[in-house]
């Protein structure tokens, strides 16, 4: 059997964490291979090391049957291999163009040459069917597109092997339509795919083979036609996994969140991100505001936390107005923030974990006396939330954000907000970019929550999410409220109709 790229053997180790453990990867040509796992399984780490960013300690890499050495990325793209990482890695003040020639430019006496590339890119792109604006700077295109970008960057460079890492986590459902059509086409041209994910139905999709990782061991390879989605969540989570939230029907109590006919206004569009938006969130049920990614989402949370100034309209809290309330205070009255950025608005990546934990806390007598920070009672409070949350980290409470897996540094969040212990959980897209394992987890917290009697405001793309998590559902479109719904009633279809903005509830006209 004739393989593009063999990974065979392959140990990779971190202090105080084996990520990698004696693992062999195989591609075929012409194939997308899933590589699928848990959060923190070693998915990266492995891609990593094939594309040079790391070395590994043990075990050899084949291309096309050869034996090779990747010491750094400019060798893995002399192998012909590209990566599109999770976080992507563009110059947000240079024009599309500049980015996907950046490290291979072509110049004459010290200036640079674009009409070729330029025609090359635009070619790449028809042929691909990628739609890019060469002259666009990054900073004014969508995530959507910016991924395109990282693609023609790879086919620029002449890549025949192409690792994508995790490359739904940030798209709407249409551009993740979009994207697994680009990745057939790529097949079909004779390239090899490897696809980083944890998302069962888009391997169902498009994967012809998928390797299971976990904790940081190989599992098995199987064919992805002839077994089940449950089959695999099981290989990689080591477990039966439900994909059905249970949840017994939700008992609101009275009002906990009052937002008031509130708008944001947008200075530099000179429009209302959110326009005249009013809703409750009561005690016992969690409320959902659905919608497609860039519909004012944001910058309603944004009000309700305190994190924007609001242009009218008011946002009471069991009762209380807390329109023009600092952060602190909001916080400190009984809200918390699951915020839908981790790396910005969610963790200082350079503090350790234990630090992290008590962000909104440090300053009460229970960590501080006389302004000095009291460390043993820091530390203990960090070993029970690791214990309670099942947060996994190479060093325990002395690990740094940055170096934990996405679905830990949620959870590391999700663990500080709910020991709080507050009367309105804010969660925006609580489980983007996670596996099934932590989504299933993340679910039962927030529905454990609402059967505490806390309000729980649940902001969410993913469709499905929206349908089984939540007792009530609103669509935002263009900074509106369009409807409100029972997800025991509507359909998805529906809901994306409204979603799309192709239509409107009577109520709200």
């Amino acid at each position: 059997m004739e393989y593009i790229i063999e990974m065979l053997n392959i140990t990779k180790e971190f202090p105080g964490i084996k990520a990698n453990d004696n693992i062999t990867l195989q591609l075929k040509k012409g194939e997308i291979h899933a590589l699928l796992g848990e959060n923190g399984a070693g998915k990266s780490t492995l891609m990593s090391v094939l594309f040079g960013l790391y070395q590994a300690e043990e075990g050899i890499i084949k291309v096309r049957g050869e034996e090779v050495k990747i010491t750094n990325p400019n060798d893995a793209n002399n192998f012909g291999i590209g990566m599109v990482h999770q976080h992507f890695k563009l110059v947000h003040n240079f024009t599309v163009a500049e980015n996907i020639v950046l490290g291979y430019e072509d110049t004459k006496y010290g200036f640079l040459k674009m009409n070729e590339p330029i025609k090359k890119i635009r070619e790449l792109s028809d042929r691909y069917q990628l739609k890019v604006d060469t002259d666009t700077l990054i900073s004014n295109i969508s995530v959507g597109m910016q991924q395109r970008v990282e693609i023609l960057k790879m086919l620029y460079r002449d890549a025949e092997i192409l690792i994508f890492d995790e490359p739904t986590a940030v798209l709407t459902p249409q551009e993740i339509e979009e994207l697994m059509s680009i990745m057939k086409d790529l097949a079909k041209e004779g390239k090899s795919i490897i696809l980083i994910t944890h998302k069962l139905n888009e391997i169902k999709q498009v994967a012809d083979r998928c390797s299971v990782l976990r904790k940081g061991k190989y599992i098995g390879t199987v064919d992805v036609k002839t077994t089940s989605v449950e089959k695999m969540a099981e290989m990689m989570v080591g477990r039966e996994v439900s994909f059905k939230v249970d949840k017994s029907p939700s008992k609101p109590k009275e009002t906990v969140l009052k937002v008031d006919a509130i708008s944001v206004h947008n200075a530099r569009l000179n429009k209302d991100d959110v326009h005249d938006v009013s809703f409750e969130v009561k005690r016992g049920e969690i409320l959902c505001i659905a919608g497609i990614e860039g519909n004012g989402q944001t910058q309603l949370v944004e009000a309700i936390t305190g994190l924007t100034h609001i242009s009218s309209g008011s946002i009471w809290l069991n009762g209380v107005d807390i329109t023009n309330m600092s952060i602190r205070n909001r916080n400190l009255a009984g809200v918390s923030h699951i915020p839908e950025d981790r790396h910005k608005h969610g963790l200082v990546l350079d503090y350790s974990l234990e630090e992290n934990l008590i962000l909104q806390t440090y300053f009460t007598e229970k960590f501080q006396s006389k302004a000095f920070l009291k460390f043993d009672e820091i530390r203990t409070n960090a070993f029970e939330l690791i214990e309670q949350f099942d947060i996994r980290s190479g060093k325990g409470p002395l690990s740094s954000a940055r170096s934990m897996s996405g679905g830990n540094q949620q959870k590391a969040i999700v663990a500080r907000e709910i020991d709080r212990d507050t009367d309105l959980l804010i969660a925006v897209q609580p489980t983007r970019g996670l596996d099934v394992g932590a989504i299933e987890y993340i679910h039962k917290q927030l529905i454990a929550q609402r059967d505490l009697g806390k309000a729980v405001l649940l902001v969410s793309l993913e469709l499905e999410e929206v349908m089984n998590v939540s007792d009530r559902i609103i669509v935002m479109y263009e900074g509106e409220n369009v409807g409100e719904f029972d997800p025991k009633v509507v359909t998805e279809n529906e809901l994306g109709l409204y979603m799309a903005g192709s239509e409107r509830s009577e109520e709200v006209k």
